[in-house]
């Protein structure tokens, strides 16, 4: 989706788009600044909950939920909304490309999967050979991941099959009809496929990079330098949510339909079996974590050039929440 395309369908304007950067901005109850966050409905935005259970002091959230990747990064470029959590390629180009934002936090960490049709026709990364496998986005960490582990089982992500972009509510759908055969995504739609036994999870993102981070919590730069009270208090609320989710896995679930609006057993599985497939610990921006990302993008053909981190990333605010 275009800048044009994206301002038509919400109903915005070029002008008020222009007018957005510190004057936009909302005070609830003459005190409140308040900040619209883009999501995904994915667990890996479950700190969205944030949101229901937090009573912030300086801060409200403003929850936005869109369905594709394209139309939330748009948002964000152009001002539409505040924050958003966005896959870790898709903020490095937006900063690489001059888009005014900075990492704050991780949303979170591993938390996706390989996710096949349910056949017994494919049983392994080989397996994947001459098959269609989506991702959702071409700048995305699981574009990442799954070539990480093709190159690893000595096959050509470009030649050995075929990789193809969709919006991550379509992929259970698609699978279901043999559009795909498989796809690498954010959960719960690898475990949506399991319960209505159209696919099998055949990996866990855990298992092709340990620990890996993927959504991080963009800020675009006026808000940071015009209210780093609330941003603080942002970050402060997201990291209680984080350690509420990891300690209450169950009750997390059970409070996140509103958010979310997936079923709560299936939010449920995907944060305890196994008990490592979400995490939401050490969300604190590290170099390194982004540093690697960066070498992978060069070296699958994702990016050409590097962002400079050291003015991407601002990690103060979590550093002083923890």
């Amino acid at each position: 989706m275009n800048r044009r395309d994206f301002l038509k369908t919400t109903g915005l304007t070029l002008a008020a788009v222009a007018a957005a950067p510190v004057s936009r901005f909302a005070f609830a109850g003459g005190s409140k600044v308040t900040v619209k966050v883009g999501y995904l409905p994915i667990t890996d935005h479950l700190l969205m909950i944030a949101a229901e259970r937090e009573q912030f002091k300086s801060v409200q959230i403003q929850p936005v939920k869109f369905s594709s990747w394209p139309e939330i990064s748009e948002a964000l470029k152009v001002g539409a909304i505040d924050a958003a959590f966005l896959l870790t390629p898709i903020g490095l180009t937006l900063r690489q490309k001059g888009v005014p934002v900075k990492v704050v936090l991780l949303g979170h960490r591993n938390g996706s999967v390989i996710t096949v049709k349910n056949s017994g026709e494919i049983n392994r990364v080989e397996d994947l050979k001459g098959k269609t496998i989506a991702v959702p986005s071409p700048f995305s960490t699981h574009n990442i991941l799954l070539r990480k582990v093709l190159t690893e089982k000595h096959l050509d992500p470009n030649r050995d099959l075929r990789i193809i972009d969709m919006a991550p509510p379509e992929m259970v759908n698609a699978l279901a009809t043999g559009r795909i055969q498989g796809y690498i995504v954010a959960e719960p739609f690898g475990a949506q496929a399991e319960a209505q036994k159209v696919g099998k999870v055949l990996m866990l993102s855990k298992d092709i990079w340990h620990d890996h981070i993927c959504c991080v919590l963009n800020v675009r730069e006026n808000v940071i330098a015009s209210h780093p009270e609330a941003v603080q208090e942002l970050v402060s609320g997201f990291l209680r949510t984080a350690h509420f989710i990891e300690t209450n896995p169950v009750q997390a679930a059970k409070g996140s339909h509103k958010i979310l609006g997936q079923k709560t057993e299936i939010v449920e599985k995907v944060l305890t079996t196994p008990r490592d497939r979400l995490t939401f610990l050490n969300l604190a921006p590290r170099k390194a974590d982004f540093a690697a990302t960066q070498d992978y993008m060069v070296k699958f053909g994702i990016a050409k050039q590097k962002v400079d981190l050291s003015g991407y990333l601002d990690g103060r605010f979590a550093h002083k929440a923890v």
